[in-house]
């Protein structure tokens, strides 16, 4: 089992700690995913996702996947900050920008990318790893990616979305399209990139 650190936003931090979110997609650096788009055998499309050509014939591209694999464990980074108690000059708390309800403190905040791994207090473990064009999203899936339900209207009928994106949908993909092209740029959804797949579950740190 290996352990590495994966960067998350906060409103995917929340989805998480709410446990709405088991999932989530990256992009395949472009080196990578133009190797996809290669012509390939037919044991690619028997298998219905990537293989590139290695020295000993063809290895699935899951295995190339930079976040591990099954069993493996993620620990998130996300925003944070160190502060001194004022009640014990010598102790610190680690806190949490995200529903973190110990302190008021309104930063300032420290960037993901710079915390520790002893800071961590949400970690994932890998359930399952897989490569897919982004577009082959089902609705379940968006779901699973955080995508919530907005139910303060019931009248309205069953509408989709993110934190922080003040749009709304009927179609959970549509939210996740949404977050995604926030997030990505404007013209990455159309792009339909292959992405990585990592579904995942909580465990104890």
């Amino acid at each position: 089992m290996k352990e590495r650190p994966i960067h998350l936003l906060g409103h995917e931090v929340r989805a998480i700690l709410e446990g709405r979110k088991t999932v989530t997609r990256r992009p395949v650096k472009a080196r990578l995913a133009n190797r996809f788009d290669e012509p390939r055998g037919q044991a690619d499309i028997d298998a219905g996702y990537p293989f590139v050509e290695c020295d000993d014939g063809y290895v699935s591209a899951v295995k190339l996947c930079p976040y591990g694999q099954p069993g493996d464990r993620l620990w998130v980074r996300e925003t944070w900050a160190r502060i001194g108690i004022a009640q014990a000059p010598d102790q610190e708390w680690v806190v949490y920008r995200e529903s973190d309800n110990r302190t008021d403190y309104g930063g300032p905040w420290k960037p993901g990318i710079h915390m520790f791994r002893r800071d961590s207090r949400i970690l994932l473990e890998i359930t399952g790893v897989r490569v897919e064009r982004l577009q082959n999203i089902s609705e379940d899936q968006s779901k699973a990616e955080g995508v919530r339900l907005y139910t303060d209207h019931a009248e309205l009928g069953d509408w989709y979305h993110v934190d922080g994106i003040e749009t709304y949908s009927s179609d959970p993909r549509k939210s996740f399209e949404l977050l995604w092209s926030s997030i990505n740029g404007a013209e990455s959804w159309n792009a339909n990139p292959w992405v990585w797949v990592v579904e995942f579950r909580r465990v104890t740190p």
